[in-house]
């Protein structure tokens, strides 16, 4: 069973944010990448199918396969995780979730399950989406 990281996504309002950000640095890329202080301990688990699960404005609401954990060093020399994964967003049911600093891993049984395409809501207002979600109805 795979493991996940779960990562607060600062200054994203929605997923179409995301998408958008990702539209813009990714420039023909099959995968982006973002770099972070600590380095997973348990890199076998997360790299047998793991995903970075993103929290967006207090809500799980996607998730993005994880393609690799390098280990970088910084201009300042200070080790650090670049966190390597896939441009494909997939939408998740939304799962409330406190701020928190850093990553955490995300069992899989904890994980929330992927939305299918009738599921997703797309064209729903992000406020309606969550409020939904808090409520258990979504």
């Amino acid at each position: 069973m795979p493991l996940h990281l779960i990562k607060l996504c600062v200054g994203v309002e929605s997923i179409d944010d995301l998408k958008g950000w990702l539209r813009d640095v990714r420039q023909g890329r099959d995968t982006l990448d973002h770099t972070t202080r600590m380095f997973p301990k348990r890199r076998d688990e997360i790299l047998a199918g793991g995903s970075l699960y993103w929290v967006i404005k207090g809500m799980i609401l996607c998730r993005q396969p994880i393609a690799g954990l390098v280990p970088v060093r910084g201009k300042d020399g200070i080790e650090r995780c670049r966190i390597d994964f896939r441009a494909k967003i997939i939408p998740v049911r939304p799962a409330p979730r406190r701020a928190f600093q850093g990553w955490r891993y995300l069992e899989e049984v904890d994980a929330p399950p992927d939305l299918t395409s009738a599921q997703s809501a797309a064209g729903m207002p992000p406020a309606m989406r969550r409020d939904l979600a808090e409520l258990g109805l979504l």
